[in-house]
């Protein structure tokens, strides 16, 4: 029993994950602390800070809390925006230029695939090959 643990254990999956976890974890206060500390305020600065906690909506005795849904919405946007345009941006850029300098192109060209009635049509002319089409003249019934 212990000889299977220990072989899960020392599993580069399981090991990877773990250290994956770690660093999620400390990515997040990361991504905390740029938002509490750098966007909110900035954005207080800019347009006071609105708090929609207090929001609620009774129905039969019942709080619906939709102002708390409104701020974990807000709170959402402001830490995607901080991390596209503070943490995301910034390493694409460096990304490029670090491809430039190694004389290749800035960006990856995705090459463009077959379109969808040519992939149709390979499709279809396989199985006419195979025997088991009708080929790209249907017979009338």
């Amino acid at each position: 029993m212990l000889r299977g643990f220990k072989e899960f254990i020392a599993r580069g999956n399981v090991v990877e994950l773990a250290v994956a976890v770690v660093m999620g974890a400390a990515f997040g206060a990361i991504v905390n602390a740029l938002v509490g500390d750098i966007i909110t305020p900035l954005i207080a600065a800019i347009f006071g800070k609105p708090d929609y906690s207090r929001l609620v909506w009774t129905v039969h005795n019942s709080k619906i809390l939709y102002g708390s849904f409104i701020n974990a919405v807000i709170s959402f946007l402001l830490i995607a925006i901080g991390v596209y345009f503070f943490i995301v941006l910034p390493i694409n850029k460096l990304n490029e230029r670090a491809r430039v300098r190694r004389g290749l192109p800035a960006k990856l060209d995705t090459p463009a695939g077959p379109t969808e009635v040519e992939l149709l049509t390979e499709i279809r002319d396989a199985l006419v090959d195979r025997g088991r089409g009708a080929g790209p003249n249907y017979p009338a019934n």
